[in-house]
């Protein structure tokens, strides 16, 4: 027996390569002899650059940058395995994870450090970028990102305006004489599974930021400076990335990316199963075990689950899921081809012994549903 294991991280709890091994050992107990092949998956957030580098034999580089409100901190991007190909996770200099629950304010947090990572690799002489755009804690337009390549942003006084989304309601010009040279040479694609405009009640203001610290007064005031950004980036590019799918991402850093950068805007799970040659490993596969933290709506748009799902499906391999919390009923599973999920979690407990107990959790629960599949294939 063949069992693939492709799931996503756990986010704040396990890494993707930790649940691997966590459903590697739950699939051995139940069947010693089964053969195993770990892929651990991304789809553009947080663990992109991790896994891209596991699949793509690559290397980390570190830098200090700043952090979403300015403070030095050790952030890494990768090189992969070609030696030409740099992957940029947002999440790594301007994550959310990187601020406390009382920190988070998209009105003043900035991409800057992000873009310091892109200006490191430049000047390293890298100029083919991928940028992974989940788990980011600002609502800037990209604005920080673009200012840390050269760009200034200016109001109509001629001031530079200040850091985070507020800022950009101020917004007059946007001078690009400064934009390091080597952009120019360089290609950049977005890895990301947010489909969502710059803008409106679907934009990154009304659907990210409240997770991010936003008040309803603060959605609006954001949504409306994206707005106004927009349109001076249209001004600007002759690009109106307000209602472009995918410019909402990473707090609209999305659409600095496509106006001014020329990104080229990819699906973050396909893009981690084409490092990993994903349909090569699973052709002759009996099982797939995949998983994310929660099983919800987003798991239909572009999330791991669904990604996996769909290559399975091309060879009428069954999926089992594994989450932390299952939103999802089984009629939105069949949506995607998932033939049965499963939550972890044995029973009511504390968050803290949720996000510590994730790899024992799972090796349970994979030995139970490993019993059940080795019994029915042998009633088949």
């Amino acid at each position: 027996m063949k069992v693939v294991v492709a799931p996503d991280s756990f986010k704040g709890s396990i890494s993707a390569q930790e649940l691997c091994a966590a459903v590697r050992a739950g699939i051995q107990a139940a069947d010693p002899s089964a053969e195993v092949v770990e892929l651990p998956m991304a789809d553009g957030g947080e663990g992109t650059l991790e896994t891209l580098l596991y699949a793509a034999k690559g290397r980390s580089c570190e830098v200090t940058v700043k952090d979403p409100l300015g403070r030095p901190v050790k952030a890494s991007y990768g090189v992969l395995g070609d030696g030409q190909t740099v992957i940029v996770e947002m999440a790594q200099a301007s994550g959310l994870t990187l601020l406390q629950l009382e920190e988070r304010n998209p009105l003043v947090t900035s991409s800057y450090g992000t873009g310091e990572l892109i200006r490191h690799a430049l000047h390293a002489g890298y100029r083919h970028f991928v940028i992974g755009l989940g788990g980011s804690a600002t609502n800037d337009g990209g604005a920080g990102m673009l200012k840390a390549l050269g760009v200034n942003f200016f109001d109509a006084e001629g001031e530079l305006i200040p850091e985070g989304g507020a800022g950009l309601a101020a917004l007059s010009a946007v001078d690009l004489s400064g934009l390091e040279p080597a952009v120019r040479e360089s290609s950049f694609r977005i890895a990301s599974d947010v489909t969502n405009p710059l803008c409106g009640p679907f934009g990154a203001s009304a659907v990210f930021g409240p997770q991010k610290g936003a008040t309803a007064d603060s959605v609006r005031l954001l949504d409306k400076a994206l707005y106004h950004y927009g349109g001076v980036l249209q001004q600007l590019t002759g690009i109106d990335v307000r209602r472009l799918p995918g410019s909402g991402a990473a707090g609209g850093t999305g659409a600095a990316l496509m106006a001014v950068l020329k990104a080229e805007s990819s699906s973050g799970i396909d893009l981690i199963m084409e490092a990993v040659d994903f349909e090569a490993h699973i052709r002759n596969a009996d099982l797939i075990l995949t998983g994310e933290g929660r099983l919800d709506g987003q798991t239909l748009s572009g999330k791991v689950i669904a990604g996996v799902c769909r290559r399975a499906g091309k060879y009428n391999i069954p999926v089992i899921a594994l989450c932390g919390s299952m939103e999802l009923a089984a009629e939105r599973q069949d949506e995607i081809g998932l033939t049965a999920a499963f939550s972890i979690v044995p029973g009511p407990c504390s968050l803290e012994q949720a996000m510590g107990s994730a790899a024992l959790w799972a090796k349970a629960q994979v030995g139970q549903v490993m019993r059940l599949y080795i019994k029915q294939r042998k009633t088949d």
